[in-house]
């Protein structure tokens, strides 16, 4: 991706961006993760996700040990620029838990409620 490209997503004063990542085929939202402007690069290149992981502070390659690629098939930008919906077909579960999705709970007058 070229740098100026880049430098109109508006990152967050640590340098972060919310990346929603969907099916491309089903639209179900799979997951939300922070990227950074290395982390976006590495996803345009490899076409493969790439995040940054808030509580390790390090880049990480979505499935590179859980095998749970998530292959991308475009990216979109909000038109506020600063949220990325990354479209994606997916090798497996999204969820570190094991699950497809993340949202795998919906919110119930008595707590969480699995779907």
């Amino acid at each position: 991706m070229k740098e100026e490209l880049l430098s109109e997503i508006k990152y967050d004063a640590s340098g972060l961006v919310p990346a929603i990542v969907q099916d491309a085929e089903t639209n179900q939202v799979l997951m939300m993760a922070y990227m950074n402007a290395e982390s976006l690069q590495l996803t345009i290149e490899t076409g493969e996700t790439w995040f940054w992981s808030r509580s390790r502070s390090e880049l990480w390659h979505k499935g590179a040990t859980s095998g749970n690629i998530q292959t991308v098939v475009e990216v979109r930008v909000d038109c506020d620029a600063d949220t990325l919906l990354v479209l994606v077909n997916s090798a497996g579960a999204a969820c570190h838990t094991g699950a497809r999705s993340c949202f795998y709970r919906s919110v119930d007058p008595k707590g969480f409620k699995n779907l």
